[in-house]
C-alpha cells in the first residue's frame, strides 16, 4: 500500500487540496501500477510561522513584501 506524505503551507482551499489528492493518487497509481484503492495520501498543512527559509519564517518574509 503506497503512502504519500505531502507538506504544504496553509492557505490553500479545500478544493485545491482535493485536486492535489486526486492528482497525486493518479500519478502514484499509474507510475507503480497500484490500484487507486490502495493509495493513501497524508497532507500536513503547516502554519507559515512554522516553516523557514534561510533563518526567516515564511510568515515574516511575506510581511516584509
Amino acid at each position: 500500500m503506497p503512502i504519500a506524505t505531502i507538506n504544504i503551507l496553509e492557505g490553500r482551499s479545500d478544493e485545491q487540496k482535493e485536486n492535489l489528492i486526486i492528482s497525486v493518487t493518479d500519478a502514484i497509481s499509474k507510475s507503480i501500477d497500484s490500484p487507486k484503492e490502495n493509495v493513501r495520501i497524508i497532507i500536513n498543512e503547516m502554519q507559515k510561522q512554522h516553516f523557514a527559509i534561510a533563518g526567516t519564517s515564511v510568515k515574516k518574509s511575506q510581511s516584509k513584501k
